[in-house]
Parts: structure tokens; C-alpha cells; sequence
């Protein structure tokens, strides 16, 4: 058994459609978004975020005076994919984004209950 899909929940037959969130480093973000577009997804959404994780802040330098930031910059990258092809887009955005050093970011794979509807038509957006 892979340790993507035993560390994601994904290891049951019965497919359906799971949510990729990956919080990265902004200077890897444009790379990553190059190398999914190989990906089989249904949708993808970027954002700008801020916030922390273990690394909790940093002192910054700034005109000889260091001060704290709270809240690093990072880029949030939402997927929408059926979990067959999860494995492959997470493997991508690690193999692409990882540097080995605390603050490269998370992934996180959530399993998508209910149904999407695509607000032109009202049709469902995942069939």
C-alpha cells in the first residue's frame, strides 16, 4: 500500500472525489502550478494566504531594527480531483515544492461529501 493513500485516507475502492489543499512557499507557487497542468483535476483555485506553522514566526530586518511578523506569506492551492488521480497531484506539488526545510508547507486530503452545482446552468458540477 502507498503511504500517500494510507497517509490520506485514500486506500478505498469506491473512488468519488476528494479536495487537495496545499499551502506552499510564494517562490514555488508558479512552478507548481506549471507542473500540475499535466494533472488530471476537475478544478483548481489559488490564493494568497499568511499564517504559521511550526516555525510560528521570524524576526525580520528592516533599516537595522528587527522586528517579529506573525504571519508568513504562502500561497494556497485548492484541487478538486477524482482520488484516482490524487496520488499523482500530490506527488507533484512534493516533488515540486519540497526543499526539505521547515516552512515548505502542508497538504491536506479531504474526502468531498454532497454535491457541487454550477451556478449559469444549476447543473451538477461532478457527475
Amino acid at each position: 500500500m502507498n503511504i500517500l493513500h494510507e497517509t490520506a485516507g485514500l486506500n478505498d475502492a469506491s473512488g468519488g472525489v476528494v479536495s487537495i489543499l496545499a499551502v506552499i512557499q510564494p517562490h514555488v507557487a508558479d512552478l507548481v502550478l506549471e507542473q500540475l497542468q499535466s494533472c488530471s483535476m476537475l478544478e483548481l483555485t489559488v490564493r494568497s494566504v499568511r499564517g504559521f506553522g511550526r516555525q510560528k514566526n521570524y524576526l525580520g530586518q528592516y533599516r537595522d531594527t528587527e522586528y517579529a511578523m506573525a504571519f508568513l506569506p504562502k500561497v494556497e492551492i485548492e484541487i478538486w480531483a477524482e482520488s484516482f488521480y490524487s496520488e499523482r497531484i500530490i506527488r507533484t506539488i512534493v516533488d515540486t515544492a519540497r526543499s526539505g526545510r521547515m516552512g515548505d508547507g502542508k497538504i491536506f486530503v479531504l474526502p468531498v461529501s454532497g454535491q457541487g452545482l454550477i451556478a449559469r446552468t444549476i447543473d451538477l458540477a461532478v457527475d
